[in-house]
């Protein structure tokens, strides 16, 4: 049973209740950003091998992009707010546990926990905008979202750094995530302060579908697994297909629930919906092409121009400056501009890569200092204000609010996909061509071809779903 939501009160704070939404979503996401500064650290205080260390990141990633669909149909079902407070004091817990840890085993699964807990409260997040704010109000709680993003992916890896560089290697990283403690408590109180309970209150219990969620669980992780593991046996591709069967065993069953009169966890008639589909579509293909820019030119410049992590990590802070700027311009004309907006978007992403690749051959040679780069992929940043937060808007408008825990989890889903193939496929691919070397100015050009035919592809479907861009105004 799902409850039916109806038009926020005039009793809902929205300004404190957005304030309470973004809190986790920022300290989620500098725990992301900041990881790949402290490897190195974590390495040398917990004396682990390459293999472990993997799991830092994997771990997370995996039990994060597994629970955003079925935390999102709990949070539809059971009530958004206790899915949230759940999901903040878990990642509170594993943030604790992530400082506290004596070995890289017990980091690893305090990693786990983090993924966990922002795997329940993502969903919660984009549903309670939903639900709580229309029209113009929710284009600008969107952009502001994005904006939130932005600035945690700029500053994370520049307070990882400091850290490390003040309290030295073996504390630096260690608050990294304790530093979020404070952060998750006071977003628990403010949680029940600001946002209203909205438990179901029906007869009977809720049917969450536990087949459902099984079979969607086992899919995700066999599709992610052999990207996210990288350098192991090759039979780890072997679950790769496995996955995509127990997706179509999924998709059979879902279908089959709901022909029985049940409530199943993903209603696949929400894939009729073209602007629905078609905006998952652009978003997954955008961070499969757009975030392995974000691999490559760090390992640029740290492995063949021997510069700093530190470096490489303030060489991004104009992308999200801009990506701060332009997503808070975009929440203002998204209503009014539609899909123009995200088609633009990839038009400005292009000419950054594009940039960005012909800027590189200077900066190998010596002509130019590298900090030149940031030019182009302030670009990037442009582009990622005009793409997401506008494409997630008018994505979600296509959905009843009731449903929108599980609309974006799917949403968040295609983008973890899509960032999880891009990151492993596109690097992979550059250097199996370029044999490991020096040819880095081939290797931008063969991303950039990559990119340029994704980014067609997106933008194709862009154009197609222009015609349906009065896509179901009651939702707003």
């Amino acid at each position: 049973m799902i409850p039916h939501y109806s038009a926020p009160t005039p009793a809902v704070r929205r300004k404190p209740l957005l304030a309470v939404l973004l809190a986790p979503l920022f300290m989620a996401l500098i725990a992301v950003s900041v990881i790949n500064v402290a490897l190195t650290a974590i390495g040398e205080g917990l004396e682990a091998d390459t293999g472990s260390l993997q799991w830092v990141i994997s771990g997370y990633a995996l039990s994060f992009a597994i629970l955003l669909v079925p935390a999102g149909r709990a949070g539809d079902a059971t009530g958004r707010r206790r899915m949230f407070v759940i999901g903040v004091g878990i990642f509170t817990l594993g943030s604790l546990m992530s400082g506290l840890a004596p070995n890289v085993e017990m980091l690893n699964l305090a990693r786990i926990l983090q993924g966990i807990g922002s795997g329940l409260l993502n969903p919660q997040t984009v549903a309670l905008i939903q639900q709580h704010f229309r029209g113009q109000d929710r284009a600008r709680a969107f952009a502001l979202l994005a904006t939130t993003v932005a600035v945690a992916t700029a500053i994370g890896p520049v307070i990882g750094g400091l850290l490390i560089q003040v309290l030295g290697p073996n504390w630096g990283w260690r608050w990294m995530f304790l530093m979020n403690v404070p952060i998750g408590i006071g977003a628990i109180i403010g949680t029940f302060r600001f946002i209203p309970d909205d438990r179901a209150r029906g007869k009977g219990r809720p049917d969450l579908d536990p087949v459902g969620t099984i079979l969607l669980c086992l899919a995700i992780l066999g599709i992610m697994l052999p990207f996210l593991e990288r350098g192991v046996n090759a039979l780890v591709w072997l679950s790769f297909p496995a996955g995509l069967l127990v997706l179509g065993l999924w998709w059979t069953w879902e279908r089959r629930y709901k022909s029985r009169g049940s409530s199943p966890m993903v209603d696949t008639a929400i894939f009729a919906n073209k602007a629905f589909r078609n905006g998952i579509l652009i978003v997954s293909v955008y961070f499969l092409g757009a975030t392995s820019v974000w691999i490559i030119v760090p390992l640029f410049l740290q492995m063949h121009l021997h510069h700093t992590a530190f470096q490489a990590s303030l060489l991004g802070l104009p992308s999200s400056i801009a990506a701060a700027i332009s997503s808070q311009i975009a929440g203002r004309y998204v209503l009014t501009l539609g899909r123009r907006m995200v088609i633009a978007g990839f038009g400005v992403a292009f000419l950054g890569l594009l940039g960005t690749t012909l800027l590189a051959g200077f900066v190998e040679s010596g002509a130019v200092a590298f900090w030149w780069l940031a030019a182009p992929l302030m670009l990037m940043g442009l582009s990622q204000g005009m793409t997401i937060s506008p494409n997630q808007t008018l994505t979600l408008n296509s959905v009843d609010p009731r449903f929108g825990g599980v609309a974006g989890g799917i949403l968040q889903l295609g983008q973890r996909l899509g960032a999880a193939i891009g990151t492993a496929m596109i690097p992979g691919i550059i250097f199996s061509l370029t044999d490991g070397g020096t040819a880095w100015l081939e290797a931008f050009t063969i991303a950039l071809v990559i990119i340029m035919a994704l980014t067609l592809a997106a933008m194709g479907v862009s154009f197609a779903d222009r015609a349906r861009e009065k896509e179901a105004p009651g939702a707003l």
